[in-house]
């Protein structure tokens, strides 16, 4: 137990670190690319810190316990929704303003995805047919995010010179990427152990500590661009997070075999994703989330938690 729990010490701090580079490096290359912050987090941001969900769906379903894949997306979009956006308020001291003016199409992907997880997972079976739809659903918000909205925003943005492409800081992009991958994957080892030694139900385990565990590379990224100001990109973060957890994971782990979705997520965790993607998006209809929302988003997570260990 002691040596678990000093790995998870070590692996947080790589963790942390790890994200500080990758969240200045990103937001970088966005620039050289003409990107706004927003679409930084969403697309950039958001994919690299969602590799531990995808690389544990992988592994899930190779090793035959598929069920820890949906567990682990269920969670880790409620883990999105509810504590990261909360803690991204209160660390931010004061309402984040979504000036975005495209943030509504931003939001209408979000509830489609969800919506789209929903209806492939409700049966309890996700095959390879169903959900390759998440990858063109995807594809079509990539093309959006690169597209659409550098255009749409084109008149108003002043163009500047173009520089020479920041190689270093793809460099750094890529190194501090392995970083939080390799730090989430050991972080979810430690807690994954330390679970077992307290002989906690891998259905907890899933719902709980796994995605807990693979958000926190969305934790300390989110954490770092608060601090650098950036709580926009904050909040693109969760929303590409999120729209890449349902649309991309299934797709991909189930070209390595059928996912199982228990009963027990369809019953209660399922349902309660989707209310938490519509809760988000009525919240952020006035383009601001104040300190308060942020609060009530950590308690209704803590009541997410608390019901489903059985307390």
């Amino acid at each position: 137990m002691i040596v678990h729990i000093l790995i998870f010490i070590a692996a947080l701090t790589v963790l942390l670190v790890a994200a500080r580079f990758f969240t200045n490096a990103a937001e970088l290359i966005g620039s050289w690319m003409g990107l706004p912050s927003f679409v930084v987090g969403v697309f950039i941001v958001g994919i690299g810190t969602s590799l531990p969900e995808l690389i544990s769906g992988i592994l899930s379903v190779q090793k035959g316990v598929s069920e820890i894949l949906p567990g682990n997306i269920i969670g880790a979009n409620i883990s999105n929704i509810l504590l990261i956006t909360g803690l991204a308020a209160v660390l931010n001291r004061k309402t984040i303003y979504l000036s975005s003016n495209y943030i509504y199409i931003d939001l209408h992907f979000l509830l489609g995805s969800v919506f789209y997880f929903l209806v492939i997972s409700y049966d309890g079976i996700i095959n390879v047919g169903e959900a390759a739809i998440g990858i063109v659903i995807f594809i079509v918000y990539a093309v959006y995010l690169i597209k659409g909205e550098t255009d749409e925003l084109a008149p108003v943005v002043e163009k500047k010179p173009r520089t020479a492409f920041p190689f270093l800081q793809l460099l750094i992009l890529v190194g501090a990427g392995i970083g939080i991958f390799f730090g989430a994957d050991y972080t979810i080892y430690s807690l994954e152990k330390i679970a077992i030694a307290l002989q906690v139900p891998s259905s907890v385990i899933a719902l709980t500590l796994l995605s807990l565990g693979t958000t926190l590379p969305e934790l300390a990224v989110i954490a770092s661009a608060i601090r650098l100001g950036k709580a926009e990109m904050a909040m693109g973060n969760v929303l590409g997070s999120c729209v890449f957890n349902t649309l991309v994971i299934p797709a991909v782990a189930s070209f390595f075999g059928s996912v199982t979705v228990p009963s027990a997520l369809t019953g209660f965790s399922l349902p309660l994703m989707a209310v938490c993607g519509l809760l988000f998006y009525l919240l952020t209809q006035d383009k601001r989330i104040s300190v308060w929302e942020g609060v009530m988003f950590i308690c209704l997570y803590v009541l997410f938690i608390l019901k489903t260990i059985g307390v």
